[in-house]
């Protein structure tokens, strides 16, 4: 799915798999694979499959992971996460509240 963050970038997002989490868990080790809000961090971050049409490869280490989080910035954190865990509308608000 293509959205585009802040700075005008199209991303292309895809949600990872099972197999996407386990080749992550690898990349970081098993320390950081302990710490949730890095953890959480790359897994958007390695969800960016492309920026303006042109592949990124995935991560395969620490390093390339810190890389491309860098090249993303808050901006297209923010639009990738959007993309993986949208909000919900106000249906569904007022539905989960039992109104």
């Amino acid at each position: 799915m293509d959205t585009i963050d802040v700075t005008g970038r199209v991303l292309t997002v895809r949600q990872p798999q099972v197999l996407d989490q386990l080749r992550l868990f690898k990349s970081v080790g098993p320390v950081l694979a302990q710490n949730q809000p890095y953890l959480g961090m790359a897994m958007v971050a390695c969800a960016v499959t492309a920026i303006d049409g042109v592949p990124v490869p995935t991560p395969a280490n620490e390093y390339q992971i810190e890389s491309l989080i860098q090249r993303l910035g808050d901006a297209g954190l923010r639009a990738a996460g959007a993309v993986l865990d949208p909000s919900p509308s106000d249906d569904e608000v007022r539905e989960q509240a039992g109104n």
